[in-house]
């Protein structure tokens, strides 16, 4: 048997061929079919079901539902309707209320009775009224009913409980070089 040329075993340099074949690795087709596969390997090998992502590319789906035919919290609302909301949503109401009775004493109680007393505070059912003198606390301690009765018709029903009458603001004779200990005070009212 004659050849063109050296066998390979002859040729120095060159590799000795083996007679088993290396296991050759698959190719990558294009058609998805395995890149599917291994999303749900993965989805499947990680908690939620849900396939791993980088944090950095991750971003959380805000899901916003849709305005529609209704109107909803995000539409433009009158300004009635939020001042409503706000201060129902903070407990303003019966504050609101009281100062408005504050503000509109005079018609709550009369030109004449409004002259001589003026709301001071309202805490727990208790609205305490100044007067300007010992005669106009007497007359709104028995006027004190009447009041009451008006004021829980504009508050709701025992929001006032109790009318406190305070008398005028007096001067005090309590120090001096004139004061005495054990004396009764001044007994003139003032008014």
């Amino acid at each position: 048997m004659t050849s063109d040329g050296p066998s390979p075993e002859e040729t120095p340099g060159t590799p000795e061929i083996s007679e088993t074949p290396e296991p050759v690795a698959e190719e990558h087709h294009a058609d998805g079919l395995d890149l599917a596969r291994a999303a749900a390997r993965a989805a499947a090998a990680t908690p939620g079901g849900r396939s791993p992502r980088k944090s950095s590319t991750f971003r959380r789906r805000t899901f916003t539902k849709s305005s529609g035919a209704r109107p909803d919290d995000r539409d433009p609302q009158l300004l009635e309707q939020a001042m409503g909301r706000l201060i129902a949503n903070h407990g303003w109401e019966l504050d609101l209320k009281v100062q408005g009775v504050f503000g509109r004493w005079t018609d709550l109680v009369g030109d004449e009775v409004a002259d001589h007393c003026t709301p001071e505070s309202f805490d727990d059912g208790r609205l305490v009224v100044r007067t300007d003198s010992t005669a106009w606390a007497t007359q709104l301690k028995l006027l004190a009913p009447a009041v009451v009765r008006r004021l829980n018709t504009e508050l709701g029903h025992g929001t006032v409980t109790v009318i406190e009458v305070l008398g005028p603001h007096l001067p005090s004779w309590t120090k001096g070089r004139l004061s005495s200990r054990d004396g009764r005070g001044p007994r003139d009212t003032y008014g």
